[in-house]
């Protein structure tokens, strides 16, 4: 039988809005880039850097359409230092910082909702 586990509440957060880490802070700016810096070669090369941005834009789609199929279905997250969890996705903030999901089973019990940090996940799975 799964084994409820407490909800642990964190203090708030340093600005106004407790949403975590202010956005200029250097472990804010470290951790949550919004955008990944394009090659040397796109910089100077207008082609190229058009290139680059329709990869990007067809990599994004993908990976939108991904999270959407993966709603209300059990996805299984490998995580940091060996840890797997299983749990049903719900769904994601708009800047994929956290996922939503329910029935959480970790090694420690199960927890009914919780969020996910999406850089504490190095992959996940889940049936089609």
């Amino acid at each position: 039988m799964a084994t409820p586990v407490s909800v642990l509440r964190l203090p708030r957060g340093p600005d106004p809005n407790s949403r975590g880490f202010d956005p200029k802070s250097p472990r804010f700016i470290a951790l949550c880039r919004t955008s990944i810096p394009t090659s040397a070669e796109s910089e100077t090369d207008p082609e190229q850097l058009q290139k680059e941005q329709h990869a990007r834009s067809v990599l994004r789609e993908t990976f939108l359409r991904c999270l959407l199929s993966m709603t209300n279905k059990k996805v299984q997250f490998n995580m940091y230092e060996k840890v797997k969890v299983e749990a049903t996705f719900g769904a994601s903030d708009i800047d994929v910082l956290n996922f939503q999901v329910s029935d959480l089973h970790t090694p420690i019990g199960v927890q009914k909702e919780a969020l996910i940090r999406s850089h504490d996940v190095i992959s996940f799975t889940y049936d089609v």
